[in-house]
């Protein structure tokens, strides 16, 4: 789960508009499968700890310095691709989408529009948003602005699906910390107790529609119902003949009776496995370096135990000792690899996992409503 939201936090909760999420939305599904990646506008209230967010506009698709090397390439090419994910997501940090940023925000400020900057979006497939450019990205922003800043996720792939997934995180205080120290060694992490679930704070989202938009969902007609009571299909067949029947959200669907496992579970169950293998290859890179510093450290024992019997020898012979610290030319140590990527990659796999319990317990209530119906006392 997501770190603890602190009691002193000077953001609680993200008030968002409904204008930005039809904007999101559209940004994303335009150019999926590349992240869609933008900017945030709006405005704090600190009376009740709450950031609204107004607007937003898309950043620029690709870096200039780089759009001669990437045009150049085949759009099918994989080298291509990660090249187009890699711009996207360096888009919120690159000179030319700040100086973007800058004059959308000066154009905003004479319109009098919201015009404080207060975090930027990304969009994801199947919650897999957990990554170094993520975190660079939002450090970048809560340098800039301070804790009042959060970044919206959309993922795309789930809310194909009908179901809206939007969340809004931004990093925890003692992340920030330990990424302004810029050492993630296992002695540092160890000493600041920081944790892969403690590098995001999840903040609760509400969607707010404005007051000419309420008036006017209030002015729509009411949709007019022929009966009272619905009256259910007693075939199948029926449903099919019956378009409004078919179409009325209370009808019996046969698609909620699908019992096949979802599509997006099994897509989950992969990017999961993947994942693992890429935390057992950092713990193997951090074994590796274990295992040389080990071997490195027993040379310069060795050496300082021959150094010092021959300095033992020396004084007896009235001669000037070699000096003992001679090995820090000799050796070189071996440097501790970064503990990042694989806090990020833990983080990750916690989001993968959250995910697969989300649809299993869809899945596995259908087999239990069966198992209900078909087998003889097994009635719920």
């Amino acid at each position: 789960m997501a770190a603890v939201l602190p009691a002193d936090a000077p953001v609680r909760q993200v008030q968002l508009s409904a204008l930005v999420v039809m904007r999101l939305i559209k940004h994303s599904t335009q150019i999926f499968p590349t992240p869609a990646t933008g900017c945030l506008v709006g405005m704090e209230q600190p009376k009740t700890a709450t950031l609204e967010i107004t607007n937003s506009f898309p950043f620029p698709a690709s870096n200039p310095d780089n759009t001669a090397s990437v045009t150049t390439s085949n759009p099918m090419d994989p080298y291509h691709q990660a090249d187009q994910l890699a711009l996207a997501l360096a888009a919120p940090r690159a000179k030319g989408s700040v100086s973007y940023q800058n004059e959308m925000i000066k154009y905003l400020r004479e319109v009098n529009v919201d015009a404080q900057g207060v975090g930027w979006y990304v969009s994801c497939s199947m919650g897999n948003f957990v990554n170094a450019a993520f975190v660079e990205n939002q450090v970048f922003y809560q340098r800039a602005t301070g804790e009042q800043s959060c970044v919206l996720v959309f993922d795309v792939g789930r809310s194909s699906q009908g179901s809206l997934n939007l969340k809004a995180y931004r990093l925890s205080k003692s992340f920030m910390e330990a990424h302004k120290e810029g050492k993630f060694t296992s002695e540092s992490i160890q000493k600041s107790s920081l944790r892969y679930q403690d590098i995001l704070i999840e903040l609760p989202l509400k969607i707010h529609n404005s007051h000419l938009l309420t008036s006017y969902l209030h002015q729509l007609p009411n949709i007019p119902t022929t009966t009272d009571s619905l009256t259910l299909p007693t075939t199948i067949a029926e449903i099919h003949r019956n378009p409004s029947l078919a179409s009325n959200p209370l009808t019996p669907n046969l698609d909620n009776l699908d019992l096949s496992i979802d599509p997006f579970l099994e897509k989950t169950l992969d990017q999961l496995l993947e994942s693992i293998e890429s935390h057992q290859t950092e713990q193997n890179n951090a074994q590796y370096y274990q295992r040389s510093l080990a071997r490195e450290q027993a040379k310069v024992k060795t050496w300082k135990e021959k150094r010092a019997s021959e300095n033992v020898l020396r004084v007896q012979q009235k001669q000037t000792p070699l000096p003992e610290d001679e090995w820090t030319k000799l050796f070189k140590l071996p440097t501790e690899p970064s503990r990042l990527e694989a806090m990020l990659v833990g983080r990750q796999v916690e989001q993968y996992a959250r995910q697969i319990d989300g649809f299993a317990g869809t899945v596995t209530g259908k087999m239990f409503g069966v198992r209900g119906g078909l087998v003889p006392g097994e009635g719920l």
